[in-house]
């Protein structure tokens, strides 16, 4: 049997659009968009967005920063040493807060931006209560942060990110194929990219097409990884 000659493939980065113009509204992420753009019109000065990974929280994170010009923090690079600098931004975005953040240096932050008066967005997986937190103060001050959540994105808006991804990509596909990826992948926006990323690889490699075929071989390969 004669294999199909593959091409060396160079990889180029492909970094994913954080824009607004970008954010696919749908009914799964509506409130929590509405939420971001009502900035700086909240309630409160924090704001808390929860949602399953793959569903939009970096983004919304992003279009939210650039609004309110705020630094961006990963929760698990929080120590204490470097909280009073961190605290002195004019808003803050503190992503993935229940992955590991050192539970005194999170709590010592919130205090400082809350007599601060600054605009804070927190992302996370999980309400507080979820998080295994040790530290009852932290668990009462994040429970003063209304909860917006994001759903996972339902089968339209999947068929959506697919369309996106491919014509960012300058890939021509079948109706067909975005369908039947569709159904079959997980529920995820991280999920979508990584699958397209695959997919533009593996086709520049045979030099033609993305085809149905290579999708079903590729998702059939992932189901095999994970059972």
């Amino acid at each position: 049997m004669t294999k199909t000659p593959r091409q060396l493939v160079l990889e180029w980065p492909h970094a994913p659009s954080y824009a607004r113009e970008d954010f696919l509204e749908a009914p799964s992420n509506a409130p929590a968009l509405q939420a971001i753009l009502d900035w700086p019109d909240w309630p409160a000065r924090m704001l808390m967005l929860v949602g399953p990974s793959g569903a939009g929280k970096s983004h919304l994170g992003a279009i939210w920063a650039r609004r309110a010009g705020a630094r961006v923090v990963p929760a698990a690079a929080l120590t204490r040493d470097g909280v009073p600098k961190i605290a002195a931004a004019p808003a803050l975005l503190i992503e993935d807060a229940d992955r590991g953040a050192d539970e005194a240096a999170l709590f010592h932050l919130l205090n400082l931006v809350r007599e601060g008066g600054i605009g804070v967005l927190i992302t996370a997986r999980a309400p507080p209560g979820d998080w295994g937190l040790e530290t009852a103060d932290l668990v009462s001050r994040l429970r003063l942060a209304p909860i917006v959540e994001l759903g996972a994105p339902d089968l339209d808006l999947t068929r959506a990110v697919l369309v996106k991804l491919f014509n960012d990509r300058q890939i021509a596909v079948d109706p067909g194929l975005i369908g039947y990826v569709a159904l079959r992948i997980e529920r995820s926006l991280d999920a979508a990219r990584a699958l397209v990323a695959e997919l533009d690889r593996e086709a520049l490699a045979r030099g033609g097409p993305v085809t149905r075929t290579m999708a079903a071989r590729l998702l059939r390969d992932e189901d095999e990884q994970a059972g």
